[in-house]
């Protein structure tokens, strides 16, 4: 797992910046801020994926209950998918961390624009500007309805 460079480390102890439009479009401060936040977002995923898997064997009991059996099996297959989905999330973020080492993050895999900041703050991990998500998704509901 990549650990934190000096200058991310700096990065991490300017809390307060922000990237802003009055910046060259993803210059080095941005891909480092991004870079931090998504390192960041990972290893809280890591850590809950942790905390689950210790959860679950602790859990591993015998109930002698046949309703609290089922309920235990019931919350476990819940715990699983959400993990399963977080295993997912964490390659769409490494993805992102690969981007930035290539210098592509924060443009749209689709027309090649800058991806707006606000939508990157809100989903670091994003591929597509707002405008090629919004076709994307109304392609997709066509197909659906047939």
């Amino acid at each position: 797992m990549p650990r934190l460079k000096e200058k991310e480390k700096d990065q991490v102890r300017d809390k307060n910046y922000r990237p802003t439009d009055k910046e060259p479009f993803m210059n080095e401060r941005q891909r480092d801020y991004f870079r931090v936040k998504l390192l960041a977002w990972k290893e809280e995923i890591l850590k809950e994926s942790r905390e689950t898997l210790q959860h679950l064997q602790d859990e591993n009991q015998n109930h002698p209950d046949l309703a609290d059996r089922a309920s235990s099996e019931t919350d476990r297959a819940i715990e699983l998918r959400a993990r399963d989905r977080q295993r997912k999330l964490i390659a769409k973020i490494d993805a992102a961390l690969q981007r930035i080492e290539e210098g592509t993050y924060g443009f749209c895999e689709e027309t090649g624009e800058p991806i707006s900041l606000k939508r990157l703050e809100a989903r670091p991990i994003a591929t597509l500007s707002v405008e090629a998500q919004e076709r994307h998704e109304r392609r997709e509901r066509v197909y659906r309805d047939d």
